[in-house]
């Protein structure tokens, strides 16, 4: 698919509207995230075959390591092809994600994500954000130029 498996804003742009920002995922938050899972998987695993009395607890972090990291190889290519565009009217996501921008109430993070909450109760994830401090004020001052409140 030449979009990246729609992965991309295909929501088209109205006539007075351009794409004042874009948020792409960086593959060192990807990789720095991924590495995270994969301690706290090992550190599970281990745990559960220690509770269970396996007397080959390591091998919990051998299976936790090989789940995150096949699970990261796998989904590598479709993670970092996410885009996210602002414009001074919306936020466009992949899948045909739009959201007005007067209509966002919450933004958080965690981690390298900033989630979008809309006042109908979507939520959205940008993940892997490269600073995401960075995208979390680009989005607020954003939402209240359009005259939102994004707590």
């Amino acid at each position: 698919m030449p979009d990246g498996g729609n992965r991309t804003p295909s929501v088209p742009l109205r006539d007075d509207e351009e794409i004042v920002h874009s948020f792409r995922p960086s593959r060192s938050a990807y990789i720095r995230d991924n590495a995270w899972m994969a301690a706290i998987a090992m550190a599970g695993g281990m745990l559960v075959l220690w509770i269970a009395g396996n007397p080959h607890v390591w091998t919990g972090a051998i299976g936790g390591l090989a789940a995150i990291g096949l699970r990261g190889w796998y989904l590598a290519s479709e993670e970092l092809a996410v885009r996210w565009d602002l414009t001074h009217r919306r936020l466009l996501g992949p899948g045909g994600r739009e959201m007005r921008l007067a209509e966002i109430t919450k933004l958080r993070t965690f981690a390298s994500t900033v989630q979008v909450v809309t006042a109908g109760g979507d939520k959205h994830l940008m993940k892997y954000q490269p600073d995401v401090t960075d995208t979390l004020t680009r989005l607020r001052e954003a939402v209240e130029r359009a005259g939102g409140n994004a707590a």
